[in-house]
């Protein structure tokens, strides 16, 4: 039997994740646009924004709950550790320029220690680059995340221990919006049979593998029936301005 593909995790070698693909790597080239010195990466996941990341940093440490399938022999200031968050364990105090985690804050338990644990490792003046998907966009519940936030949900989390937000958001162009019109109404034919709204009263734990499985044959279908959109959506098809409800995700620069 065939391993269904997390739809937490995107393929750049699966064309039905183009769409997502391509968001979560401008979020790292406009990080790599920002960091230098020391950065800590929270949450490796595949590994692609390494090679983005890795040659404006003096140095990069990366970790994760899962070791990335990239050979890292050819970085000579890459680190990774395979680490649960948080706390940030054995990483100390005022250590890092910067601090970049993309769409991993939304699987945190204890979210406000997360952000606490962040500002401690961040030296004076450092800043956090920070990414989670807007509520306000989202289609169906995501049972693998936690929580999500809306702009002001985030605004009060980040706001626990920074004072200076650069509250971001990334929006999609004309291309993008058509796919989401798309998505949205494939996902509504899909819903419409839960007529008791039981994804959003059972566990999470229940849900994970049916949304997995539902997710994943929905973007391949998607995929079938307009690859040519599917298929050229870029990044540049994404863009960033101030974050208000109709942002794919929420774009936060924070400075200790």
């Amino acid at each position: 039997m065939r391993t269904i593909q997390s739809a937490e995790r995107v393929s750049q070698q699966d064309i039905s994740d183009n769409y997502v693909f391509q968001r979560s790597l401008l979020a790292y080239h406009r990080a790599a646009e920002l960091v230098g010195g020391n950065v800590l990466e929270i949450g490796t996941g595949s590994g692609y924004g390494i090679s983005i990341i890795s040659p404006h940093a003096k140095s990069f440490f990366t970790l994760d709950k899962f070791e990335p399938r990239v050979d890292l022999s050819g970085y000579s200031n890459v680190e990774f550790h395979k680490m649960v968050v948080p706390p940030l364990k054995g990483i100390a105090s005022n250590s890092f320029d910067f601090v970049i985690t993309f769409q991993v804050i939304e699987h945190i338990k204890d979210d406000f220690c997360f952000v606490r644990e962040i500002y401690r490792v961040l030296k004076p003046g450092g800043k956090l680059i920070v990414s989670t998907p807007n509520k306000k966009m989202s289609l169906t519940r995501n049972p693998w995340h936690v929580r999500e936030y809306t702009v002001d949900e985030f605004k009060n989390l980040i706001g626990s221990h920074f004072n200076q937000i650069d509250a971001q958001g990334v929006f999609g162009s004309d291309k993008v919006m058509e796919y989401y019109a798309k998505n949205k109404k494939s996902v509504e034919n899909i819903t419409r049979f839960d007529v008791l709204r039981l994804q959003y009263i059972l566990p999470r734990w229940m849900l994970k593998i049916p949304y997995d499985i539902l997710n994943r044959m929905n973007r391949r279908r998607l995929l079938v029936d307009n690859r040519k959109l599917t298929s050229t959506i870029a990044m540049d098809d994404y863009f960033f301005a101030p974050a208000d409800d109709h942002c794919f995700d929420l774009y936060f620069i924070a400075e200790k």
